[in-house]
């Protein structure tokens, strides 16, 4: 749960700071951006320190699960600083899109399974706020990377 609550104060420390600063119209999009980068920066690294906790969420039927996990590590990472540069935060936005709908599968299994990681523990119970910060990530990236903003 304390991942989650992280998660959505990452999410909105940079936009909050360019309201404040009253940067807001020309920042929001950067700072939207940044906000998502820093949430797979974040969940990025964590491949690297929680490598066997994490491989505990791949199905066995996965070969080189802890290749996969810092594999994916790498592939967020890539996204975080994709997200930061404006002529790759699009195709960043969407990768991070296709990143959140493909390891879904991965929590929900982790949820089954109870994976003692991130509040997987609690069983499907979990998917109740997991699914939901899910959509708020597919959404923020889709708003803050993709949408054109004269749409």
């Amino acid at each position: 749960m304390s991942n989650l609550i992280l998660m959505l104060a990452l999410l909105g420390v940079p936009l909050a700071a360019a309201a404040l600063l009253g940067r807001w119209t020309e920042w929001h999009r950067a700072a939207g951006a940044a906000g998502l980068a820093m949430v797979f920066l974040m969940t990025g690294s964590g491949h690297f320190f929680l490598t066997d906790l994490l491989a505990q969420m791949i199905p066995p039927v996965f070969p080189q699960r802890e290749f996969l996990v810092l594999a994916t590590g790498v592939l967020e990472l890539a996204i975080a600083a994709g997200l930061l540069v404006p002529r790759l935060r699009r195709l960043s936005a969407m990768a991070a899109i296709a990143v959140l709908i493909g390891f879904l599968p991965f929590n929900v299994y982790a949820a089954i399974e109870r994976v003692p990681i991130g509040g997987h523990e609690w069983g499907l119970s979990y998917l109740l706020i997991r699914v939901p910060m899910q959509a708020i990530l597919i959404a923020w990236a889709w708003w803050f990377g993709i949408r054109r903003p004269d749409a």
